[in-house]
């Protein structure tokens, strides 16, 4: 294995590191992905990239059906003869909350298949994702000074109404237009907005991102084909993987987060994050 091979798994597992933390941290995958290419860019096609950067998202996705299992999987191995025999089967109250996940994605999901190729080729640069940092980092801190004194009206995931959900789906439609907003920072904006807890905003941004991710990844995948060398087949592993093993870590540090903490050190991050990229490109220029 010759030097250069190693310098590009060491990207990939870089890329896996930092996919698996901002993916479910409201500071914005797709802008860090965006501005760390920008600085160590991986060694191959375009096309490549384009895959790669959201198939990994699918490891990260996967860390929340792993954690989460019992509580989105809607079918039970429990024996039953009649209606109430179905009713053993089938937990009712999951596949209700599916419906809802699946009515949040509608916005996003029409947008995505439309605008996608538009979007990434005009959008998609360090100007646009380090303004949209800024923005919803302001966002955050004016959302939460506001939020500070009101009680939530909605403090568990069965109490979410289609009518809330399609809100939520509103703001996620956000990320989905601007890289940089994050797609999880929109969403708990959205729910915090409308009177959602933090843990029941979060727990719904995790699952909200099962059918966006795995729906975004398999398109990819058929747009790029499955003709893979073999150094990108092993990069693709080694970014998914990690991706996956991170995600475990930080989405059970962010659940223990929220218990204590509101998110306004994460919008002093993204302010900072955004005015540092702004300045270091506008000197970088001159």
């Amino acid at each position: 294995m010759d030097i250069s091979a190693i310098i590009e798994y060491l990207k990939a597992t870089l890329f896996g590191v930092v996919e698996g933390i901002t993916e479910w941290l409201p500071i914005s995958s797709t802008g860090h992905m965006i501005l760390l290419n920008e600085f160590i860019p991986l060694k191959v096609s375009t096309e490549f990239w384009n895959m790669f950067e959201v198939v990994i998202q699918l490891g990260a996705i996967l860390a929340v059906v792993v954690i989460f299992w019992k509580q989105i999987w809607p079918f039970t191995l429990n024996n039953g003869s009649g209606s109430t025999g179905i009713k053993k089967l089938v937990k009712t109250d999951i596949l209700s909350l599916w419906g809802k996940i699946l009515v949040a994605c509608i916005p996003a999901a029409i947008v995505g298949l439309l605008l996608n190729d538009f979007l990434e080729n005009y959008l998609y640069n360090y100007v646009v994702v380090a303004i949209a940092l800024i923005v919803f980092g302001v966002a955050f801190i004016v959302v939460e000074n506001w939020n500070k004194d009101r009680t939530p009206k909605v403090n568990n995931l069965n109490d979410l109404t289609y009518k809330l959900v399609i809100i939520i789906g509103l703001f996620q439609l956000l990320a989905a237009v601007f890289p940089g907003v994050s797609r999880s920072g929109a969403t708990i904006v959205g729910a915090l907005l409308i009177g959602v807890s933090r843990t029941v905003a979060a727990e719904f941004t995790f699952f909200l991102a099962i059918p966006v991710m795995a729906g975004a990844s398999l398109l990819k995948l058929v747009k790029f084909g499955f003709n893979f060398t073999s150094q990108e087949l092993i990069i693709l592993v080694i970014g998914f993987v990690v991706a996956f093993l991170v995600s475990i870590v930080v989405i059970k540090f962010l659940l223990k987060y929220i218990k204590r903490h509101d998110f306004k050190v994460f919008g002093w991050y993204r302010i900072v994050l955004g005015v540092a990229v702004l300045l270091y490109f506008a000197l970088a220029v001159h």
